[in-house]
């Protein structure tokens, strides 16, 4: 990471944390780039036949997405659970041949009632979207953070609060 401003902004954590919420703030405030895989991985399923596995697909168009966006100055700000060492670090091989700074931000909401009830009144604004529920979330594998990176704690911040921080960071 350089000493410059970051041009991506990855957003990673669990169902029901708030970073969608976050993002789609942080990117309007910035004016960047809005990529959200949710989106991505919808629409894709949405152009093909059948049930399919998405496997890494969306997050293989979100990253390609990224980076031409990067390419033309563009700031980008991307959603998504990004739940594996392997996964960010793919983020970051992003931002290493745009050549820009990138700003991880992880996003947890500590307090587990206030993550379950988010979660559970959720509704979908993604035509066709099966929101995960918290037996799906509890069973997700996410590993843990091993590289710097911003925390946001949703439980304890309020959410112009968690945009300042990490639009200052991100300067």
């Amino acid at each position: 990471m350089t000493d410059a401003p970051a041009r991506l902004i990855v957003f990673s954590g669990l169902p029901g944390a708030g970073k969608t919420t976050l993002a789609r703030d942080v990117a309007a405030r910035l004016g960047a780039v809005f990529l959200r895989v949710d989106v991505i991985e919808q629409a894709i399923l949405g152009a093909l036949p059948g049930d399919v596995e998405l496997g890494a697909a969306g997050y293989a168009v979100a990253h390609g997405l990224a980076e031409s966006n990067l390419s033309l100055g563009a700031r980008v700000v991307a959603d998504c659970v990004n739940p594996s060492q392997l996964s960010r670090a793919v983020w970051r091989a992003v931002a290493q041949r745009a050549s820009t700074a990138i700003l991880e931000v992880e996003v947890v909401c500590t307090d587990r009632v206030e993550h379950r009830r988010r979660l559970e009144q959720r509704r979908a604004d993604i035509a066709g979207h099966q929101l995960p529920t918290w037996e799906d979330v509890e069973r997700l594998s996410y590993e843990a953070w091993t590289e710097p990176h911003l925390v946001i704690d949703t439980a304890l911040m309020s959410q112009n609060d968690a945009v300042e921080r990490v639009v200052s960071r991100s300067a």
